[in-house]
């Protein structure tokens, strides 16, 4: 039972961590129609700039989950501004050529400001300890993690389904033209809806500041498994991403601990299944045709 119990756990951890990340990837193609190869690239850099504020401004790990996210989304509004307002018209793959050279400028620029070398963030001395829970000593910063992850599940469902704002993003996402003729200013909600997707994807990485590694190939390895999330859950789609993050959560809990040969072959391996038999994924925009 304490095997299970800790598998389940750490499953939970990781696919709620992969849901905070690949959400936002989800929500912008939704709206903007764009593949943005750059997610990765915004969520290392919200981990980066925790670690700045934390470890060398001195700053609590509480203001640094505050304000880190704040400042990944100011520079997505101007990314947004400077050089994605030219393609969102185009087709998708012109998005995901100009979001792919986003990410590389990202992260040599990350490269030359913190070096190669690897950067380690401590959790805060509130959550620094474990507790017994299923009958496992379970980290008490993998509890917070899933803690948040559950509150901005709860957050995103009430802001898509019971706020003005959220029925404004879902009319730019059916039909924009006819959001515009309705008076809205589907320029800035394509902004807004941008930054916001940053700011989840650097919420992610302040968040898994303390659980991993600091390195500048952290956001490449994060955006290959956001996209084994929403290619399983289905792109566009907002429980298709819980749905592919706590699949794939499941799969490096139990595989990690039950098929450790295989697990990392795991993921890709449910994702090619996907592509073949549910090429819109299992809950994407068509997948019950």
């Amino acid at each position: 039972m304490s095997g299970i119990g800790a598998a389940l756990l750490n499953s939970l951890d990781i696919g709620l961590l992969l849901f905070i990340i690949a959400v936002g990837l989800n929500i912008v193609f939704g709206v903007l129609n764009i593949i943005n190869f750059a997610h990765g690239a915004l969520y290392m850099l919200g981990a980066y700039l925790a670690f700045t504020l934390i470890n060398l401004v001195g700053m609590p790990f509480w203001a640094a989950l505050l304000l880190a996210p704040i400042g990944v989304a100011i520079l997505a509004v101007i990314i947004d501004r400077v050089l994605l307002r030219f393609i969102y018209s185009r087709d998708v793959a012109d998005s995901l050529l100009l979001t792919f050279a986003i990410l590389l400028i990202i992260n040599e620029s990350v490269r030359v400001v913190w070096g190669s070398g690897i950067h380690v963030v401590q959790p805060p001395q509130l959550l620094s300890g474990s507790v017994e829970l299923l009958g496992s000593s379970v980290s008490t910063y993998s509890l917070f993690v899933i803690v948040i992850g559950l509150l901005l599940l709860a957050g995103l469902w009430y802001l898509f389904n019971r706020t003005r704002v959220g029925r404004i993003m879902r009319a730019a996402a059916l039909d924009r033209d006819m959001a515009e003729a309705l008076c809205i200013n589907t320029r800035m909600v394509v902004t807004g809806v941008f930054a916001f997707g940053a700011w989840l994807a650097a919420v992610g990485g302040v968040v898994a500041a303390p659980m991993r590694a600091l390195d500048p190939g952290m956001g490449d390895k994060i955006i290959i498994e956001s996209f084994i999330v929403v290619v399983i859950g289905g792109l566009g789609s907002f429980p298709g991403a819980l749905l592919g993050a706590i699949i794939l959560g499941l799969i490096h809990g139990f595989g990690g601990r039950y098929l450790p040969e295989v697990n990392l072959l795991l993921p890709f391996l449910g994702m090619a299944l996907v592509l073949l038999f549910k090429p819109n994924g299992i809950m994407g925009k068509g997948a019950t045709a």
